[in-house]
């Protein structure tokens, strides 16, 4: 299972450091210590954490150039998946994203709650929609 020091914590919540370690030593946010004896959050509790209290987004970690602009990175949150296909929630920062993909895709890139993602948006049709009977 995942776990993140309060730097990564920090970071993944939109938030300083000492905001972190505060809520951790305060018993806000659950953690614990690991065999090096530095403070961890279990990424699961992190995750469940992150969706109570959402705050500004991560940013991207990646240093890769990309089309895509829509980029946000974040915690996966849940994950259910049935024969075919997987809905996975991430909370980024203060958004909740939700994406339809194959079981198998979750399954190869080991999404979990805890797990650290970043959502890509692309684009390309946009619906409009109008209510009933109200056309030209």
């Amino acid at each position: 299972m995942s776990q993140y020091r309060i730097r990564e914590v920090a970071e993944l919540l939109g938030v300083s450091d000492d905001t972190a370690r505060r809520w951790a030593d305060g018993g806000a946010l659950p953690a614990t210590r690991d065999d090096a004896g530095r403070l961890v959050v279990d990424g699961a509790a992190l995750a469940a954490f992150a969706v109570e209290h959402p705050g500004a987004a991560a940013p991207d970690a990646t240093r890769v150039a990309r089309s895509a602009r829509n980029r946000f990175a974040g915690l996966v949150t849940r994950v259910v998946a049935d024969g075919v296909m997987a809905q996975v929630e991430m909370q980024c920062g203060p958004h909740r994203v939700v994406s339809l993909m194959s079981r198998e895709a979750a399954e190869e890139l080991g999404l979990r709650p805890g797990s650290r993602a970043t959502a890509v948006v692309k684009a390309t049709t946009v619906v409009v929609e109008t209510p009933a009977g109200e056309r030209a």
